[in-house]
């Protein structure tokens, strides 16, 4: 049965940039990647992209960044009091920060500028801007995910 809309699917993938070099890949994370079609948990034009495989079907897709994680967009580039920036290590430009959001959840942020007041940090997605790659592999289709249901009730 193809992926459709509320299946559960375990896929292996690598995600290359332009100049090929890998910014992900389930071989980094030693398994499959698991995910609920539908759920928001994956970028929507990869999951767009495996909608209609079959198990064990392979395919190759390019994401621009209007399907990805979009384009740069200025407003979120801020300016943060040095003081509010830990200082257990020497913050640099380039580095990436995990800040905490309001609502507890972190994002990266990439360190653009350091002066002695202020620390300038860019919050878009380290991805954001940029054409992705991916090769993928349907390894398991769960179809709505009934099977564990049953399960978790005995």
């Amino acid at each position: 049965m193809p992926v459709k809309q509320g299946d559960k699917v375990k896929v292996e993938y690598e995600g290359t940039l332009e100049d090929g070099s890998v910014f992900d890949s389930t071989e980094n994370h030693g398994e499959p990647l698991e995910f609920e079609i539908g759920s928001g948990q994956i970028i929507e034009g990869f999951e767009e992209s495996i909608k209609g495989m079959e198990e064990g079907e392979e395919k190759q897709f390019q994401l621009q960044p209007s399907e990805a994680y979009g384009e740069p967009r200025d407003d979120l580039t801020r300016d943060v009091p040095k003081e509010q920036v830990p200082d257990d290590q020497e913050i640099t430009p380039g580095m990436m920060l995990l800040v905490t959001l309001p609502d507890e959840s972190q994002i990266p942020a990439e360190v653009l500028e350091v002066t002695e007041e202020k620390v300038t940090l860019d919050l878009n997605h380290p991805l954001a801007g940029k054409v992705l790659n991916f090769k993928v592999k349907i390894d398991e289709i769960d179809e709505s995910g009934s099977d564990e249901e049953t399960e978790s009730q005995s």
